[in-house]
C-alpha cells in the first residue's frame, strides 16, 4: 500500500516522486531511439512517448512502491 511521504510537516503524495522516475527513464528512452534511428519505425511519436511513460510509471509503483 502507498503512504504519503512527510517532509517538513507537509504530506506529499508518492507520485511526487515517482512521476520524475518515470520522465526521466521515458526522456532516456526517446533519446536512445533517437541515437539508433528507430524513431522513424513510429507511425504517432507523441503517443509512443506517452504511452512509453505510462508503462514506465507503472514499472515505477509496482518495484518501488512496495518498498516506500
Amino acid at each position: 500500500m502507498l503512504h504519503e511521504l512527510g517532509f517538513g510537516g507537509m504530506l506529499f503524495s508518492p507520485m511526487v516522486v515517482f512521476v520524475p522516475i518515470a520522465l526521466a527513464l521515458t526522456f532516456v528512452s526517446h533519446l536512445l531511439l533517437h541515437q539508433l534511428d528507430l524513431r522513424r519505425l513510429l507511425w504517432r511519436e507523441a503517443w509512443f512517448d506517452v504511452g512509453l511513460f505510462v508503462c514506465y510509471l507503472a514499472l515505477v509503483v509496482y518495484f518501488v512502491g512496495s518498498r516506500v
